[in-house]
């Protein structure tokens, strides 16, 4: 097992020293899955994921990209970074009544990125769930994972 990188040496949590790093671009990618209800999915269908709240997609990734901005505010040893590029994609698959989020950031930076990537498809997740839990509360959010991450000492790539 590896020493954690957010313990420091008198054995605190601490962040991790970045300040020898070079700077170079960083990429993370990142994926949710959330399943709905069969019964959710058709009345959602039948109104273009459009709710007296606005528009579930639209909301969702807007939502993503304002988290994934604020990471370093909501992870307590996340390094606050200058994210210079965030994108949210939502797929939807009507026959296996699923939402797939997507998300890619990018920065250059002495540190990486995925985890803004991953707060991204998190936080469009949970903004799902609160748009659609008047119809359900039997929606599932599952498989929130890190797909890809370029531009540092290990990059890494996940086999689907």
């Amino acid at each position: 097992m590896t020493d954690f990188s957010h313990i420091n040496k008198k054995q605190q949590p601490g962040m991790v020293n970045v300040t020898s790093k070079k700077v170079t671009r960083r990429k993370a990618m990142a994926k949710a899955i959330i399943e709905l209800p069969a019964d959710v999915m058709k009345k959602l269908l039948e109104v273009n994921f459009n709710t007296a709240k606005g528009s579930i997609i639209q909301t969702a990734i807007i939502a993503g990209i304002m988290a994934a901005k604020k990471t370093g505010d909501l992870i307590p040893l996340c390094h606050p970074i200058g994210l210079e590029n965030c994108e949210v994609d939502i797929q939807i698959d009507e026959n296996q009544s699923i939402l797939s989020i997507f998300s890619t950031a990018e920065v250059e930076s002495k540190t990486g990125v995925e985890m803004e990537a991953l707060t991204a498809v998190s936080i469009a997740a949970l903004t799902i769930y609160d748009m659609c839990k008047a119809l359900s509360h039997d929606i599932i959010i599952r498989e929130i994972k890190l797909m890809e991450k370029t531009g540092g000492k290990n990059d890494f790539k996940r086999a689907e």
